[in-house]
């Protein structure tokens, strides 16, 4: 259930605040609160943070150090001013999955995520000097929009796979996830993926489901230890493939569409001018992504699960991310619980693909509803129709050694569409409503 709040004292200006009123992002309570509060934000990104490590292989405690160090570099770069946790982004794993594939292995998918991290932080440089009429100019919701659906579009095929090898614990899973967004409330409710993916993973162990590989690896992991990234040979170092990159570049698209976003809902939820710190935020999530590509993590995202904790509460203090930054950089310093997660059947992976990645592509539905997207203009319609298709099928382009799969040629063509069909457009090519 949702914290709730007797009168406190918010500290600083001694002003009393009564159940449901907000408590702004600069004001603070008293630690033992702001503790918890900052847990309810733990367990809120912990979901769907660390299943993104599993679903790419990423170590589990290098990924929530990095997610929990680039929150508080989030904080520090936005002067306290955006109340936001930075989790693992769903963006990169279909690229991280194609880079692992590559000749480069895990070297070349950090090395996309450092390269991704640099464009974003170069991306919110230019938006901080030019402001975001520019941004939105190459960027509008018809374009924003496909690039999310396909995304999730194309990693259905990864979810079926999984779902198969271990059919069991894989609809269990998924059966639980729908249930338990459906009908879980408050905490709760921002629980339902762990939930879920806990009870897929009991039924797994009873079944037997469980790698044997994986149960002697969490006997032998340590308590505490460096949280980096780790193969056979020990640290792995980022390696840059022009070839692999490539797939990387459409998930800076993703991100800033997904930082803009998350800044409106937080902006209005705040009732406070977020503009002037938009180009802030997203260097901030370029930043954090880079770091992490260069320490083994996963790359981070603004998480619209931390936004519901804040709808639910009303507390926006920035100092309960500090406490959740914190909290999730320790849990990176244990190598058991790591191995402990990474325990999970492959089943239970898929089970919880399909609806998470189900709601990526949803996701940019909504874009485009929220947005007020017309599709009676041939504009959008044919900007939005091809793409959607070529990033869902992975079509793919090669040219020479460079191979532009569906996501980066979906991406590429529907920005392209739209600047060189936007002019040809007829001024008659909206009919009006009926």
């Amino acid at each position: 259930m949702a914290l709730r709040m007797p009168t406190w004292t918010v500290h600083g200006d001694g002003r009393h605040i009564t159940e449901g009123e907000v408590v702004r992002p600069e004001e603070r309570l008293s630690w033992p609160l702001t503790i918890g509060v900052g847990m309810q934000h733990v367990l809120a990104m912990f979901g769907a943070t660390f299943l993104v490590p599993l679903l790419t292989g990423f170590p589990v405690a290098t990924t929530l150090f990095f997610s929990g160090l680039g929150t508080l570099i989030f904080l520090a770069v936005t002067r306290g001013q955006v109340p936001s946790y930075l989790g693992s982004s769903f963006a990169f794993i279909s690229p991280i999955l194609a880079a692992k594939a590559s000749d480069g292995g895990m070297g070349a998918a950090l090395g996309g995520i450092l390269v991704t991290g640099v464009l974003l932080a170069i991306a919110g440089l230019a938006v901080h000097l030019a402001g975001t009429a520019l941004l939105d100019r190459l960027l509008p919701p018809v374009v924003t929009g496909v690039i999310v659906a396909f995304i999730g579009l194309n990693l259905a095929g990864v979810a079926k796979q999984s779902i198969t090898a271990q059919p069991l614990p894989g609809t269990v899973t998924l059966v639980a996830l729908v249930v338990f967004g459906v009908a879980l409330r408050g905490v709760l409710g921002r629980l339902s993926v762990l939930l879920g993916v806990v009870l897929g993973w009991v039924v797994g162990a009873l079944h037997g489901d469980i790698d044997p590989a994986r149960i002697t690896a969490l006997r032998e992991a340590a308590w505490l230890g460096l949280p980096f990234a780790h193969g056979p040979d020990g640290y792995v170092a980022p390696s840059f493939d022009p070839a692999v990159l490539v797939l990387f570049l459409p998930v800076v698209v993703v991100l800033v569409a997904e930082n803009l976003g998350h800044l409106k809902a937080v902006a209005a939820m705040t009732h406070t001018d977020l503009g002037p710190v938009t180009g802030r935020a997203i260097a901030a999530d370029g930043v954090a992504t880079a770091l992490a590509g260069g320490g083994g993590g996963s790359g981070t995202t603004t998480y619209a699960e931390n936004i519901g904790v804040m709808a639910a509460t009303r507390v926006y203090s920035t100092a309960a991310y500090v406490v959740a930054g914190v909290t999730a950089m320790l849990l990176g310093f244990s190598p058991k619980f790591g191995a402990l997660v990474a325990t999970v059947p492959t089943g239970v992976l898929g089970g919880a693909g399909i609806v998470l990645y189900g709601l990526i592509a949803v996701l940019g539905a909504r874009i485009w509803v929220e947005n007020r997207v017309d599709f009676r203009d041939p504009l959008n319609l044919f900007v939005a129709a091809p793409a959607l298709i070529i990033g869902a099928a992975d079509v793919t382009l090669t040219l020479g050694r460079f191979a532009f799969g569906g996501i980066a040629l979906g991406t590429f063509g529907a920005v392209v569409a739209y600047q060189v069909l936007r002019p040809l457009r007829a001024r008659d090519a909206v009919p009006s409503p009926r």
